[in-house]
């Protein structure tokens, strides 16, 4: 029998509802329990479900891209734009200075001053050249008070000729030198014994004039490879009108030579000086007064250099040979220097100690005083040794500053000292109190010097400085005719392109000397020279780069002051005159 769709749904009904009255019973509690957990839950990673680092994809969309190809199709556009070039920015260029291989220069002023210079040079090839010089100033006199004439004049003329090669170069100079001075220094109380006419005869028999004539031959050679970097040699042929004569050789080799790779520097000397002189200063003597010395002397030293440091070790070592007094002697001098950075450039520490045997003659005393009798005593002076300390640096990019102070220890130091003198009609034209002689002392001197420097701009420049000295004398009263200080200032300025102008003012101390009438039985009376200042100007305008124009003015103060003993100086000074450049 067949059961239709209505009847099994009735049936299911009943059968789900008899289920329900069966699982669930009315009013009945479930009750409690107590559950002891012995071990907490401590997950490990393979308790964890992991993610694959790539998952595998099956979907059917992941299939390998199709390549795409792209091109451009270039087609060609007409343009009218044209762009402007570029153009550099622009420095203006100051003119360069024209350099020219010649000049010549004249100036005149009061006392009859004339001052000319003449300088020639010409290449000869592309390595050679010839060159002169003319040289001369002279004064007709006039100073005030001066009884006798007191006119000078210095003309020099110098040849040379010389080579540049590549290996080394050189030059040879021929010149000659004419000098004429006076003895116009008497002393102030001159014939103060005489009758006036007894004392204008004498004083008007005086000849004063005193000339010198040097003939010099010298050299230079100086090598770029090789052990010997420079040989300098010279002779000189000195004489005055007074029959006395001198001459002096002197020749300086210096080479290198690299010794456990430090460069050796070494100066070799040797300087010969001999002469003679017709009378001694109280003529005395019946044979011509000679004199004779040749120094050989070797300087080695060299140089080292680490970090802020500088350092110069050597030695001198000197033999001086006379031959006219067989006063043989050995000298042993140090040379010693080292500098320390204590601030870069800003500030530099210095110190060392050095000696040195120096060789005096006739003509090197009357380049210093041309008032000398030529009646000398000639012999070199040592430079024990000097030990010098100080400081220099910059206190700014454009002030720089020097201060020192020193100690010398010297032998035999030559000293100008007034003559004694007489007022005997038969005297020489020099022994009227009117010369100086040299001695001869050993000294220490305290000296401190400073300095400083300062470039304000291109257009300014000034500059001072001053040394103060203190001298121990071991034999002489006084160190005479050394100044205790010395002042010097200068200030330069470039007014405009055409206009320049300067001003120079120095300053010198007080000075002993000492001189005595031997016509009177009395003791020599030290003297003391006053101290004096020199204020000299110029003023310059350039007409074109070839001729400037100059204007110098010296003694400004006009001051009659004494630079040696008796000998006052001409007041005030003015100088006019040109100066022009040229090329052949």
């Amino acid at each position: 029998m067949k059961m239709n769709f209505q009847n099994k749904t009735i049936i299911l009904l009943l059968l789900v509802a008899f289920q329900f009255s069966f699982a669930q019973k009315k009013n009945e509690s479930i009750g409690t329990e107590t559950v002891n957990v012995v071990k907490s839950y401590s997950p490990t990673i393979s308790d964890a479900f992991k993610v694959k680092e790539t998952p595998s994809l099956d979907d059917k969309g992941n299939e390998a891209k199709e390549t795409i190809k792209y091109s451009i199709l270039s087609v060609p556009v007409a343009s009218t734009f044209t762009p402007s070039k570029g153009k550099a920015e622009g420095v203006e260029k100051s003119k360069r200075e024209r350099l020219f291989n010649n000049y010549a220069t004249l100036g005149v002023g009061n006392y009859g001053t004339l001052n000319a210079e003449l300088f020639v040079t010409q290449d000869l090839g592309n390595n050679d050249y010839v060159a002169g010089m003319f040289r001369h100033h002279s004064s007709q006199g006039g100073i005030k008070d001066a009884e006798l004439n007191d006119d000078f004049y210095d003309t020099a003329l110098n040849v040379g000729y010389g080579q540049n090669n590549r290996d080394m170069s050189w030059n040879v100079d021929l010149g000659y030198q004419n000098q004429i001075y006076n003895y116009y220094g008497l002393p102030i109380d001159f014939g103060a014994t005489l009758l006036p006419e007894d004392r204008y005869n004498l004083v008007n028999s005086i000849n004063p004039n005193h000339s010198y004539n040097t003939i010099s031959l010298g050299g230079n050679v100086d090598f770029t490879e090789g052990i010997f970097s420079k040989v300098s040699a010279n002779f000189k042929h000195f004489s005055d009108n007074f029959s006395s004569s001198e001459n002096r050789f002197y020749v300086k080799p210096t080479f290198e030579v690299e010794v456990m790779e430090q460069s050796i520097n070494t100066n070799v000397i040797i300087d010969h000086v001999s002469g003679s002189f017709e009378n001694n200063y109280l003529k005395t003597n019946t044979e011509a007064v000679k004199y004779g010395f040749t120094n050989f002397g070797i300087e080695p030293s060299f140089v080292v250099h680490e970090n802020e440091w500088t350092l110069e070790l050597g030695a001198g070592i000197f033999y001086s040979l006379d031959s006219e007094g067989n006063n043989n002697k050995l000298f042993v001098y140090p040379k010693v220097n080292a500098s320390y950075k204590l601030v870069g450039d800003l500030m530099i520490f210095y110190t060392g100690a050095n000696g040195s045997l120096n060789q005096n003659s006739y003509a090197d005393f009357v380049t210093e005083n041309p008032f000398l009798s030529p009646t000398l005593d000639i012999r070199p002076s040592s430079n024990q040794y000097t030990v010098v300390a100080g400081l220099k640096g910059k206190l700014a990019n454009n002030v720089s500053y020097n201060v020192s102070g020193s100690y010398l220890n010297e032998t035999n130091r030559a000293l100008f000292k007034s003559n004694n003198y007489t007022e005997d009609a038969t005297n020489e034209n020099y022994a009227y109190g009117n010369s100086f002689g040299v001695v001869y002392d050993d000294m220490r001197t305290f000296r401190f010097y400073g300095e400083l420097k300062a470039d304000f701009s291109d257009n300014v420049t000034f500059g001072i400085n001053g040394t103060f000295n203190s001298y121990t004398n071991d034999f002489q009263l006084e160190a005479w005719n050394l100044p205790s200080m010395k002042l010097s200032t200068n200030l330069d300025v470039n007014i405009t392109k055409q206009w320049y102008a300067g001003v120079n003012v120095f300053y010198v101390g007080e000075r002993k000397d000492m001189q005595q009438n031997i016509d009177f039985a009395t003791d020599p009376v030290i003297v003391t020279l006053k101290s004096y200042f020199d204020a000299n100007a110029h003023l310059g305008y350039k007409y074109n780069e070839r001729l400037t124009c100059f204007l110098k003015l010296n003694n400004i103060a006009n001051q009659n002051y004494e630079k040696w003993l008796n000998y006052p100086v001409q007041g005030f000074q003015v100088l006019v005159g040109a100066n022009y450049k040229f090329d052949f």
